[in-house]
Parts: structure tokens; sequence; C-alpha cells
């Protein structure tokens, strides 16, 4: 399974592949829960699997972010995806909304370049025209990719 990237809890995402509690338990039943030692297959458990989802095609209208970056109309985002991250940086990207109040988008940490995958969100987020996306370094660049079309 390749490295997620992103800080659990700072944004909320579908396609999360860190595990999960429920199947780091799972996997702790599964060790600790009298298995024989041992590599005799005929003696070992079958070994759980985990469903995810299918990879995502960025869709044309994608809107490509580096350095602060002002919405000139309204969208709702599907997700984002890291195209370029210098080795090892960690960066917490945010909208700042017209409001004032501020909407986490992503926290990277320490983000390998090599593990490029998109980060879709749990439920849309709906960003109003003015919303200021910060926090992307003008070396790095985000996809946004918002719904449809």
């Amino acid at each position: 399974m390749p490295p997620w990237g992103a800080v659990k809890g700072f944004g909320n995402f579908r396609n999360d592949q860190g595990l999960m509690q429920e199947q780091i338990e799972l996997i702790t039943r599964w060790v600790e829960g009298g298995t024989r030692r041992g590599n005799n297959p005929r003696m070992l458990p079958k070994e759980p699997t985990f469903d995810f989802p299918p990879p995502l095609i960025v869709p044309a209208n994608a809107i490509r972010v580096s350095g602060d970056f002002r919405l000139t109309e309204p969208v709702a985002l599907d997700g984002l995806l890291p195209e370029k991250v210098p080795s090892r940086r960690s960066i917490q990207i945010v909208a700042a909304l017209p409001s004032g109040s501020i909407e986490p988008l992503v926290w990277l940490y320490e983000y390998d370049d090599r593990y490029r995958h998109p980060l879709l969100f749990r439920s849309a987020v709906r960003l109003p025209a003015g919303t200021v996306i910060r926090g992307v370094p003008r070396d790095a660049t985000i996809t946004l990719i918002p719904i449809g079309k």
C-alpha cells in the first residue's frame, strides 16, 4: 500500500488509503487471536482483504494552483491532486472564504511525489467566488478537482 501522504483529521477524504481503526483492530485480532506461528500455509488463517476505489481521471476543468490563488467564480470541489510537491515537503492548504472563515483542505506531511494520487473529499467542498486558496508554495502545483463537467 503506498503512503497516504496526508495528515488524518485535516480534511475528510473518501479514498483515504491509510488503515482505519477497524482495520487495525482486525489485523491485531488476526495476529494476537491464537494464530499459530510458523509458515505452514495449511495452518494460516485467511488474510483480510480491503476494497479501494479505482483511480480518478482528472477532468479538463481542473484548476492548477501555485502560490496563493483567488477563485473568480464559485466552485464545488470533489478533491485535489498534488501534481508537484518538492520532496519531503510538508504543506497545509486551506481555503480562506470571503466571510473570513477558514476551510482546511489538506495537510501534506513529508510528501513523497513518487506516490502521487488524488485526495477525494468525502463530500463536496463548496467555495464561493473570492475564496483564496492559501498554503501552496510557488515551487509546488496542486490541482483542484471540481465536481462535474
